[in-house]
């Protein structure tokens, strides 16, 4: 039930972000407004110069209000290339927030249930049938890991051994699903950028190719600028994903080799030689008594 609210959450969360963002686009003010057509007044030679002046340097200012500036602009800016933009996020998001709530510790290895269980195992106070229906019951990763080695009660430690083996390889690949996925957002994310650089700077320069505009180097940098949008927004996200993809790795490491080491205690009780030495003890000590 927790796994399902929070995933729910996430995609609010995304849904939001993106009406949002949405809002902050269609917010901006439009650029085709009507332009009022002054009457024709005779002007001075000066007032023309100066007017002119005045009319390039406004026009220099909004060449340079070209470039974005704010978060808004630059997901305006990035136009269709944000689509894919917006999908990798969505998917990094979802599957980070689901191996998150996967890989909480108290769900992989619960401490109430192994304290339990290697209790009894070490007091002699349980059989393989109880044993396996708590393996059962509890159905988290390391009860199901436990309950393989339990299924090879009494043989030699080497079959129980490698029944756990076999059983804790299943575990791990499923501690580590979906963690391909948000290496593959952190990987494909920057070569989508670099793509959408590319295919900008080709555009941009096209553009200032067909026009009379060789001799202006601020359009030429707002062109490049707006190209180097997508190499920015595909390292925005590729980054976060590349350090969750790290921390996730490194979390499933860790619950592996303790798994890994409660598992050998299973071992040591429940194999062949672990019950024979446990019933010579009992008998030596009924000896003495």
């Amino acid at each position: 039930m927790t796994y399902r609210r929070i995933l729910i959450l996430a995609v609010l969360v995304t849904a939001c972000l993106g009406a949002f963002v949405s809002s902050q686009i269609l917010a901006q003010p439009g650029t085709d407004q009507p332009v009022p057509v002054k009457p024709d007044v005779e002007i001075p030679a000066s007032d023309n110069r100066e007017a002119a002046g005045t009319e390039e340097s406004e026009n220099k200012g909004r060449k340079k209000s070209v470039i974005p500036t704010t978060p808004t602009e630059a997901v305006a800016a990035l136009k269709w290339w944000g689509i894919p933009f917006g999908l990798a996020t969505f998917i990094a998001i979802w599957f980070s927030t689901e191996r998150l709530v996967v890989l909480r510790r108290a769900r992989v290895i619960p401490k109430p249930f192994v304290e339990r269980f290697l209790h009894h195992l070490r007091e002699g106070t349980i059989d393989p049938e109880e044993a396996l229906q708590l393996c059962e019951d509890n159905g988290s990763p390391v009860a199901q890991i436990f309950g393989h080695g339990v299924r090879k009660w009494g043989k030699p430690s080497v079959e129980v051994e490698q029944a756990i083996i076999d059983g804790g390889e299943r575990q791990v690949s499923e501690l580590r699903k979906h963690l391909r996925v948000i290496n593959g957002v952190a990987t494909v994310s920057p070569l989508l950028g670099l793509l959408g650089t590319v295919w900008g700077m080709i555009e941009a320069f096209n553009g200032i190719a067909g026009s009379q505009a060789m001799g202006k180097p601020e359009e030429l940098a707002a062109g490049i600028a707006l190209a180097l949008l997508t190499t920015a927004a595909g390292l925005v996200i590729a980054i976060p994903s590349l350090i969750i993809y790290m921390y996730l790795s490194g979390r499933v490491d860790t619950l592996v080799m303790e798994m890994d080491k409660l598992a050998q205690e299973v071992v040591y009780s429940i194999s062949a030689e672990a019950l024979h030495d446990r019933s010579r003890a009992q008998a030596g000590g009924k000896q003495r008594a």
